[in-house]
């Protein structure tokens, strides 16, 4: 019998560190659904957007990656009084391992 999803979970795959298609894990469909969904979502939609986005994240001190996925989960533009959220996200750097960046 097959694992039911946690409650909170969207039903799509894994797609942090990808290794490649999962075809005997599951609906190859809904993969691909998920998998075009997520390149969309880190696609600005225009240069001026990526461009805006990347000052904002140096005015800040974080990386566009960090910045835009600030941006893509909680739909919220950092700036500098967010000073407590900006360390959050910095200290999570080194949990994840990337220290390199401070």
């Amino acid at each position: 019998m097959p694992r039911l999803p946690k409650r909170n979970h969207n039903g799509g795959p894994p797609l942090d560190d990808y290794k490649g298609p999962a075809w005997g894990k599951g609906d190859p469909h809904r993969f691909m659904h998920w998998r075009s969904a997520h390149k969309a979502a880190w696609k600005p939609k225009s240069r001026d957007i990526a461009l805006f986005r990347l000052a904002k994240a140096e005015a800040v001190g974080l990386t566009y990656e960090e910045y835009t996925l600030e941006l893509l989960e909680r739909g919220h533009h950092l700036s500098a009084d967010d000073g407590t959220r900006v360390d959050e996200i910095k200290r999570s750097r080194k949990r994840r391992g990337f220290s390199h960046f401070d």
